[in-house]
């Protein structure tokens, strides 16, 4: 088995959610699965039911969400320690499905660049499939994928000023 690259991106709603899926699926069909999580240090719901499923390990490689302003010397730290430990992951062969969840977020806020998540992932074992999430893909990104998703934004109860709701979105 050859593992792709897959990259789900766009501004709409349910990138994250998609490699979640893909991950329980993985997981049925007996596969190992890694997600990282770049940008995010906060509690989702997903936490608590993936802290759980045997077969798959999280983590996060964020503190605080920095979306609405700039990343500080902490985040930045954060991100690239999560970008050594991917590397290790992916290289190594132990999951079969590895998920680097905001890691487009991370090159666009200049957290590590585009060239080096491409290196981290060309360094992987050929039977890993890696899930590269988040907003504003890099052009070399997508270039580079097997399959690319994007979500689009038509409509959105955000809109209406509705905030992100326990199970939903968070």
């Amino acid at each position: 088995m050859y593992g792709m690259l897959h990259v789900y991106t766009g501004n709409g709603k349910g990138k994250t959610t998609s490699a979640i899926g893909l991950a329980i699926r993985a997981v049925g069909a007996g596969l190992k699965v890694y997600i990282g999580q770049f940008v995010k240090g906060m509690k989702y719901s997903e936490l608590k039911v993936l802290n759980n499923i045997d077969n798959i390990t999280i983590e996060q490689y964020g503190l605080e969400c920095f979306i609405r302003k700039e990343p500080d010397k902490k985040d930045i730290e954060a991100a690239r320690k999560g970008l050594a430990t991917m590397e290790d992951i992916l290289s190594s062969g132990e999951y079969k499905l590895v998920i680097m969840d905001e890691a487009n977020i991370a090159t666009y806020y200049n957290l590590f660049s585009v060239d080096e998540l491409l290196t981290v992932i060309n360094g992987r074992a050929d039977d890993v499939e890696v899930v590269v999430t988040g907003r504003k893909a890099d052009k070399k990104l997508i270039e580079k994928a097997d399959l690319v998703t994007k979500m689009e934004e038509i409509k959105h109860y955000y809109q209406k000023g509705i905030i992100a709701r326990p199970g939903i979105e968070k």
